[in-house]
Formats: C-alpha cells, structure tokens, sequence
C-alpha cells in the first residue's frame, strides 16, 4: 500500500454561506435521548429536480444496485481533559483551570502532539497561552506547549499548540490515559454529557478520532443490511478528524488517513460502470479525494492529507454526499460546494431552515445527490 504525505492544499473565493440559525435548531442530546433510533432522525434528500424530505432509514430507497456508499470506521477517542494551565511548575498558586482537546499526533510523527485549549465555561478556546507553558493534567501528566500550531512563528494567543507530553511513560499510550481519564469532547450547546458510546457509528472500530464523524451516526445494522440486501455495495475507509472547532477562515488541519487496496478497487469498479460513489461524511470526501488522480482514478494510499477542496479544485470521483448541517462559517461549506455545486447546497439550506431540522453531530442529515 502506497504511504504518503498529500499536500494539495488550496485557497478558495467563494463566500462563505451566510444564515442566522436559531438557538433551538441545534440538536442538544442524542435521538436515543429524545424517543428516536439512531436511523429515525430526518434526511433530507437534494437533486437538482427537487427536495425530498424523508427519514435516514430511508436512504436506500434513494440510492440504486450498484451504487457504492463509502463509510469511515474511526472511532471516536475521549478526547477532552480537564487540566490546570501553570505559567511556572515550581510558583503554586499561578493555575487556572482548562480543558485539554487533544486533537491528534503532530504530523511530523515524533511523538509530539497537537491540542487545543478550552475555556471551562464551554464559551471558545484559550487565546493568551504561550509558548513554553505548562499544562497539568491528572496523574502527573503534563503538556508542555512547544509551538504553535500550525505557524509555529506565533508566539502566543494560538488556538492550537503542538505540545510535548511529560510524566507519561513510553510504556502508557496517550490513548490509554484518555480512556482513564477524558471524556468526548462536547460544545454549548448539548444539554449534560453523554457517555463514549454515543459518540460512535456503529461500524467505528478504529479508535484515533478526536470527534466523531458524524454524517455516519444515524446507520444501524439493520440499514445496512437493507443497502446490502438492495445491491449497494458499502466499502470502508479511515480518516481520523481532529477538532472541528475551527475558526472562521481556517483550513481543515492536516488529518491521518488510509483508503485500502479493497476499497480502491471498487471505488474503480462503480465508476468504470458509470455508478454513483456515496461519500458518508466530508472525512470519506476528504480521504477518497486525496488518492484520486486528474484522471479520476483512485489508487490505495495512507499518510497525511492536508487536501483542501474548492474552486480549483472540485471533486473527482464522489457524486453524493451523506453529511449533517454545518454552520454557516464553517470550511465544510466549501467541500459542500465542491461536492454538489453551491446551488444545490443553498437549496438544501434553505429547506433545512425552513421546515426546522436540527443541526450538529446528533442532528438531523442531508443526501446530496447533483
């Protein structure tokens, strides 16, 4: 299998979506909490012949044979701990309380890590940390912030740092110590906390994923069942996402991914037969799109893709898209856009908005099909 690093980055014009999105249309616990199955929030269904509204356990009845659904099996870490930002580790009394996204490891693969720090009060990151700061975290552990992330020539107010972990042991995994001690990383809007469960697909199996990917939650086994009973083929990527907080203007960071040699064949046997390649999620997008060529071919591959979609750079090889609503700032719009064409997406929008879906990860979904 081909290892790379996919550095394709590009800058985009298109304005970002505009819309006011009222405070009751977040989706603030999960279905199961709200008398639903996973599969019975609602789907929206876009073409460009016209709006359907429908329920996610309907998808298959909107797709064909032989069309191919592409899932990602990253499983969600418990991502977020409580830590204790000290200016000087020997000065008691300098602490004040944070909480600790980790995001993921450092690219560059040398044991460094990348995380972001939260106001306690849920109300946005941290911005007066500094370089060479300390972060106390529970049984000893403790990060030190090397750099900024990703401009390490930022001093300090970063929303990210690169940081090295201390008093860990290289014989404890990071991901071992967040299952003792972190928690799914949550936002404002969600009432209470939910345990790690319901911050998983059912399908995730490969733990790695700072949060969720989320446009895959709604499948149960028995949808499955049914799109393979109907002929639609599912096929497994991994793309492990880091924290989707962004701020207005940032570009996706760069993620970890891997399309298997499996999955790569028939991504190539549906389009050579002229059928549809279903993204779930823009993670799936974002790791089919970094091994596909300008000829549209799609090659096994796993590393790094920093692999940004836009105007001059459009999908090649996805022709739908499952995906949840985002934000009217968020960088998604612009895979949307990239995916389905930004007429179709404002359409969605603005029947999504009118008929009261709800948004965010336990929120109601969308199929783009241009």
């Amino acid at each position: 299998m081909n290892t790379a690093t996919i550095s394709t980055s590009t800058s985009s014009d298109i304005p970002r979506r505009r819309f006011e999105l009222a405070t009751d249309r977040s989706a603030t616990s999960p279905p199961e909490a709200r008398g639903y199955r996973r599969d019975e929030v609602r789907l929206l269904v876009a073409r460009h012949t016209g709006i359907t509204h429908a329920t996610f356990r309907d998808l298959p009845d909107h797709l064909a044979p032989g069309d191919l659904v592409v899932i990602n099996t990253s499983a969600t870490l418990p991502a977020a701990v409580d830590g204790v930002r000290r200016d000087h580790l020997d000065v008691p009394g300098t602490e004040r309380p944070t909480v600790v996204h980790v995001a993921g490891p450092h690219p560059d693969d040398d044991g460094t890590w990348v995380v972001e720090l939260r106001r306690t009060d849920g109300e946005g990151p941290i911005r007066d940390a500094r370089e060479g700061e300390a972060v106390l975290l529970p049984a000893g552990v403790t990060l030190r912030l090397l750099a900024s992330y990703p401009n390490p020539q930022v001093r300090t107010g970063s929303r990210l740092w690169r940081v090295a972990i201390e008093g860990l042991g290289d014989e404890v995994p990071l991901g071992d110590f967040l299952a003792g001690y972190g928690r799914p990383i949550t936002y404002g809007y969600l009432d209470g906390r939910w345990p790690l469960a319901s911050y998983q697909p059912v399908y995730a199996h490969q733990p790695g994923g700072a949060e969720m990917a989320s446009a895959g939650r709604p499948f149960s086994p028995r949808l499955i069942t049914d799109l393979v009973a109907r002929g639609i083929a599912v096929a497994p990527i991994v793309l492990h996402a880091g924290v989707s907080s962004l701020e207005e203007g940032e570009h996706p960071p760069p993620e970890r991914f891997e399309v298997p040699a499996p999955t790569a064949q028939l991504v190539e046997l549906a389009r050579r037969n002229d059928r549809r390649i279903v993204a779930v999620g823009t993670t799936v997008v974002r790791a089919l799109e970094s091994v596909a060529g300008p000829d549209r071919q799609v090659q096994p591959g796993s590393g790094w893709t920093d692999l940004v979609l836009g105007p001059d750079r459009p999908a090649r090889v996805i022709d739908g898209l499952v995906t949840g609503w985002h934000a009217p700032d968020a960088s998604h719009q612009h895979l949307l856009d990239a995916v389905a064409g930004s007429d179709l997406v404002q359409r969605a929008y603005d029947a999504a908005l009118a008929t009261d879906y709800l948004w965010h990860e336990f929120g109601d979904s969308c199929l783009l099909l241009p």
